[in-house]
């Protein structure tokens, strides 16, 4: 096993200086699909903890929501976007096919000095992102980036198949990373990790180059998100433990270290179980998906905003972040705030 690193260590650091987050005004109760189909209000919040979430009109996009949330993480930061090197967009539903969202978002920001490009991990996309940039900013690359988790996930959900459209919402998050020269800040540690050969555990088959839009379908939900559920569940606790696990012991920390776990918000009762087989209490993991679903590559980047807004975190904690997502993939990142 590699021995442990020392956080304290001289070096450049990708530090968080901005963060914000931004979902569409449109919401979608329990009750409200309670009206759409054969279900209940009690029977969404135990197998998912979710209670509302957030919906897109036809008229709102992913680069619309991905802008909004970068506005205020740059507004957060104090950043002008001309000062931008690097614009990274985690989206499994982007804009359109080409060119990426993040060509959008640098156009609306008006940040054309940044080279930008789309991740599409899942919902491991935004910790990837965050990975990407400590690596440029750690070897005097770079000095400011912002990445953005952003997706619109409603507008691929099966509304007739209650397992799944239950679970989902959108909305975007972004965070400002800046080069600085304290080795006692910023991000510390990062891992992830993929296994293809579990993809038809999550997956949404049309329309790529396996299933053009010129060929009819054999299946027509194709077109939508087709999900194992009881294989996600198992592997998501595994994974989310694994690398929670190797965090804590590649940077020689213990649950008294670390201020709080903030998972990607994919299935409350999934929380629960990594949380307790890690004796992690209550207070130093937060949750959110009873108020936003989950938001795939959106949901760790809103979930931050919203713990570093309201004071659950604060400057000088160190939190990690994981996530676990089609692909498979899984990751995480350890960050003194």
């Amino acid at each position: 096993m590699d021995k442990p690193i020392d956080p304290r260590t001289p070096t450049y650091r990708a530090v968080v200086t901005g963060h914000g987050a931004f979902v569409p005004e449109k919401i979608l109760t329990n009750d409200d699909l309670a009206k759409m189909m054969d279900t209940t209000d009690e029977w969404i919040t135990t197998r998912t903890g979710v209670k509302v979430r957030h919906i897109t009109t036809d008229d709102e996009s992913t680069a619309l929501l991905a802008t909004q949330a970068a506005k205020r993480a740059l507004e957060t930061a104090n950043l002008d976007p001309k000062e931008l090197e690097l614009i990274i967009v985690a989206t499994i539903t982007p804009e359109m096919v080409f060119p990426s969202t993040a060509s959008f978002v640098q156009r609306a920001l008006g940040a054309n000095k940044a080279w930008v490009f789309d991740l599409a991990a899942a919902c491991s996309g935004f910790v990837y992102g965050l990975s990407i940039v400590q690596q440029f900013m750690e070897t005097g690359r770079m000095k400011n980036a912002l990445v953005i988790g952003a997706e619109t996930l409603t507008k691929i959900t099966d509304w007739k198949d209650r397992t799944s459209c239950i679970l989902f919402g959108d909305g975007a998050g972004a965070v400002v990373l800046q080069r600085v020269d304290d080795g006692r800040r910023g991000l510390i540690y990062s891992t992830h990790y993929s296994d293809g050969d579990r993809w038809e555990a999550l997956n949404c088959q049309a329309y790529g180059s396996r299933h053009p839009i010129s060929k009819e379908l054999d299946d027509p939900n194709k077109v939508y998100m087709q999900i194992k559920g009881r294989e996600v569940y198992q592997q998501a606790i595994r994974r989310i433990v694994e690398t929670v696990t190797e965090c804590m012991d590649r940077c020689n920390l213990t649950i008294d270290d670390v201020a709080m776990v903030i998972p990607h918000q994919m299935n409350a009762r999934i929380i629960e179980s990594a949380a307790k087989r890690l004796n992690l209490p209550d207070e130093k993991v937060f949750m959110n998906i009873s108020e936003y679903g989950n938001t795939s590559a959106a949901s760790v980047p809103i979930a931050f905003d919203e713990c570093a807004r309201t004071g659950k975190i604060k400057r000088g904690d160190t939190i990690i972040l994981v996530a676990f997502g089609a692909g498979l993939t899984w990751g995480a990142n350890v960050i003194e705030f």
